[in-house]
């Protein structure tokens, strides 16, 4: 089977013209690096003077990026994705937090969009990031091997608790969560949490999701000892793989620290191993469940012929394909159109808070090659696409 990406009509169909000209111009302004980088200090300094810039932000990149500010907020965004066959993953994107109080209220969260989704229909998975739950300098610690002080050892076991009420919720209402990657001199905390959590909660069906990011050379390796380790103890693994987010600065700590760079040295790299990890799910699909996150059609076509060739349905509820909210749609619903799962990201969270979520995004698309370039290309595809079906000439029946 051959998903034909480039079907903007599909892609954009719950568009109007007004809102993928607005699109239009938002992309256009991300290709320029000075106008994400002005917009960011911009930003910065209008919340902390208090200018009124709430309007401004949500009506642009908040509204592009992002699904509401609570909750509730979310619902006409999901029930949008509904009618395009598409689910989504409602993302507590409130980052940079640091205190206790603040840990507790993100698991609340969390917990809260587990229920929600439970209740609600288009919601399939949940998810969030370790550093919602803790310190990061204590997960850096802990990744080091380094011993904690008692009152520091107290905080860890606060942490592992919170991970462990997510785990429980997923549990209690039936609905899976991913547990997102970050850093790689935090990664290794956070694997063996998760890990001790799929050996607990995924006896009988995957609850828990760890992330594998393959812009790292070492995750390949990683994958398959996972899957090892889930066999040797019966247990079902469960996997989100992106190709990472980090890049530039993982890159950065490695110089100034004197150590191996952790990240592949090229692209074609990370392809490979992506693929390959591609496969490796396909050959253990008995023990596995997926989600393949990418906003890369080479590797969801493979996607797509691997499962065509085993015979697996493309609504098999044990692989899901995923892009973040706003990107790529030319992708999920097209997916989506052929029968695959797909799910979208959905950020959510008061503007000033996912802020630095959303300078992130406006980063990635100014630094990941052809990224922006894509998205304009395909939205001037369909304005162009549309006006010449206005114009054209109206069939007379015979």
């Amino acid at each position: 089977m051959l998903i034909n990406f480039s079907d903007t009509a599909t892609a954009f169909r719950n568009k109007s013209k007004f809102e993928l000209r607005k699109s239009y111009l938002l992309f256009s302004s991300l290709a320029f690096p000075w106008i994400v980088k002005s917009g960011k200090y911009l930003s910065e300094f209008a919340f902390k003077t208090h200018l009124p810039v709430k309007g401004l932000i949500k009506a642009t990149v908040f509204n592009q990026f992002c699904g509401g500010e609570d909750i509730r907020d979310c619902s006409n965004s999901i029930d949008e994705l509904i009618e395009m066959g598409v689910g989504s993953i409602l993302d507590y994107s409130v980052e940079g937090k640091e205190t206790e109080k603040d840990f507790d209220r993100t698991k609340n969260t969390v917990i809260e969009t587990i229920k929600y989704a439970s209740e609600k229909t288009g919601v399939p998975l949940a998810v969030f990031k370790p550093t919602g739950m803790g310190r990061f300098a204590l997960l850096e610690k802990v990744s080091a091997g380094h011993a904690l002080s008692a009152n520091e050892q107290l905080e860890w076991d606060r942490v592992v608790g919170r991970f462990h009420d997510i785990a429980q919720a997923a549990k209690d209402y039936n609905i899976p969560v991913m547990v997102d990657a970050e850093e790689s001199w935090i990664q290794q905390a956070v694997d063996d949490v998760v890990t001790a959590l799929m050996m607990e909660f995924n006896t009988e069906r995957v609850l828990i999701l760890n992330t594998i990011q393959f812009y790292r050379h070492d995750r390949l390796e990683f994958l398959q000892k996972s899957l090892e380790h889930a066999v040797e103890n019966n247990y079902f693994l469960g996997v989100k793989i992106v190709r990472g987010a980090y890049m530039e600065k993982e890159r950065n700590r490695a110089e100034e620290m004197g150590y191996l760079d952790p990240i592949q040295p090229d692209k074609a790299a990370s392809d490979r191993d992506y693929d390959a990890g591609i496969r490796l799910l396909i050959d253990n699909i008995d023990r596995i469940n997926f989600v393949c996150g990418t906003h890369n059609e080479a590797s969801s076509q493979l996607l797509v012929s691997l499962m065509a060739e085993r015979g697996i349905d493309p609504g098999d509820r044990r692989i899901w394909f995923a892009q973040l909210y706003g990107m790529s749609d030319h992708i999920s619903f097209n997916l989506a159109a052929s029968g695959f799962n797909v799910v979208k990201y959905l950020p959510f969270g008061p503007v000033r808070d996912v802020m630095p979520y959303l300078i992130r995004r406006a980063e990635e698309n100014t630094s990941v090659r052809g990224q922006t370039g894509r998205e304009l290309g395909l939205i001037k595809a369909e304005l162009r696409r549309r006006k010449q079906e206005k114009h054209q000439p109206a069939t007379i029946p015979q």
